[in-house]
């Protein structure tokens, strides 16, 4: 199996070629025509698996056609969110890479710096936000961020943020992100806590 099998846009291929990859992880070719039909998914996947570009590709593809079809759109419509600042970052760091020609913006926004330059980012306007939950709560609380045309949410390492106690961060941000969304649920390992929280914020999910 190779990325060009999987229905992937040229832009993103080519990206996808001068990072080096050929052929998708076994959580890649499974994730990624689930997530292009725009179904909500539960992935039981460990750090390393290549778990990231399972979500960012089709992501980045979903995106730019809605950025084709609504080219002035300022809003956020895609919210991945993370237990830490290095994870954070790490999948920024993705989507800058798988999306190196496509015209999507992406912000990462996290705690224990000064906010300044996130808020001054997040007013210039950004398609896709990676987020750990108290800066972003913090930033909602005071009105920089706008969640109400999210399309796509993403909880990466839920169980991690059930460790780090995030998991009340998490269902407070559930709670102000539209209802009608496509959700990403991805969990290293899955205690009862976590399998409670998957079936209360998806939708008759695909398993991988």
């Amino acid at each position: 199996m190779l990325f060009k099998e999987l229905e992937i846009i040229e832009p993103i291929l080519q990206a996808l070629k001068t990072e080096g990859y050929t052929q998708p992880t076994p959580i890649q070719e499974q994730s990624i025509p689930i997530i292009l039909k725009r179904k909500d998914l539960l992935g039981c996947a460990q750090t390393g698996t290549g778990k990231t570009a399972a979500f960012a590709i089709p992501m980045l593809q979903i995106l730019d056609a809605e950025k084709k079809a609504a080219p002035n759109n300022r809003t956020v419509k895609a919210l991945i969110l993370t237990p830490t600042r290095e994870l954070a970052i790490q999948i920024d760091e993705s989507f800058a890479a798988y999306g190196r020609h496509l015209k999507i913006s992406h912000k990462v926004i996290f705690g224990g710096v000064p906010q300044y330059s996130q808020v001054q980012a997040l007013k210039a306007g950004v398609d896709i936000l990676i987020a750990t939950p108290g800066r972003l709560l913090d930033l909602v609380n005071q009105g920089f961020v706008d969640l109400r045309h999210l399309k796509l949410f993403v909880l990466d390492e839920a169980d991690r943020m059930l460790d780090m106690g995030f998991i009340n961060d998490v269902k407070k941000i559930i709670k102000i992100i539209p209802e009608k969304r496509q959700t990403l649920f991805f969990s290293a390992t899955m205690p009862q806590e976590i399998q409670l929280l998957s079936k209360t914020i998806l939708t008759n999910p695909e398993k991988v």
